[in-house]
């Protein structure tokens, strides 16, 4: 009977013990698969400095964040297959015709699309600004972009003022931003008498 219940014993430590690392295994596999399907970072806020980056455009010419110092920038994360990105993209091209000699710039951020698709499509519809390629998502990720488009305005200290989720921009809307931002007054420090 002692020999029974220590065999017992001794086959549910061992059960237990299975369970365990199986329990244990699952969470650290959820975690990873967790980690591995997710977009990136955070989306930034309002107020946040913008993550800089460096881009090459479809002619192999490279555009960082940095160069963009002292102009407004409307970074657009979009994809050709998204018929959201390419209905606001008209109005995008617009504002920019209107006011890229008043210190406003766009960037097109295309994720992981083929160049020649994108090119493709580029020309097909006459844009004239930047667009670059994010062929590893790594500039997405940066911004925290889930689902196209995104679009972030940065100001002219790049400084992060707005970030649009979904096929949101107008015109109207972009005006209206661009317009906000360049009457904003500077942020001043503080200072001791």
């Amino acid at each position: 009977m002692v020999t029974q219940l220590r065999a017992a014993r001794a086959s549910m430590n061992i059960t237990w013990g299975l369970t365990r690392k199986l329990i244990v295994t699952a969470l650290l596999l959820s975690t990873l698969a967790g980690s591995a399907l997710a977009m990136g970072a955070r989306p930034p806020a309002a107020g946040m400095p913008a993550a800089g980056f460096s881009l090459t455009d479809l002619y192999g010419k490279a555009h960082s964040l940095e160069q963009y110092k002292g102009k407004i920038v409307l970074v657009n994360f979009w994809a050709t297959w998204c018929k959201p990105c390419t209905s606001e993209m008209p109005a995008m091209q617009t504002v920019y015709d209107q006011l890229r000699d008043k210190d406003f710039v766009v960037l097109a951020v295309n994720e992981l699309e083929d160049e020649a698709k994108v090119r493709e499509h580029i020309q097909q519809y006459n844009h004239t600004f930047p667009v670059l390629l994010d062929r590893e998502n790594q500039v997405a990720n940066q911004y925290g972009v889930f689902g196209l488009p995104v679009s972030v305005f940065i100001d002219q200290q790049g400084v992060v003022q707005e970030y649009i989720k979904g096929g949101l921009l107008t015109e109207r809307k972009i005006q209206e931003i661009v317009s906000r931002i360049q009457n904003a007054a500077p942020i001043k420090a503080a200072t001791l008498r």
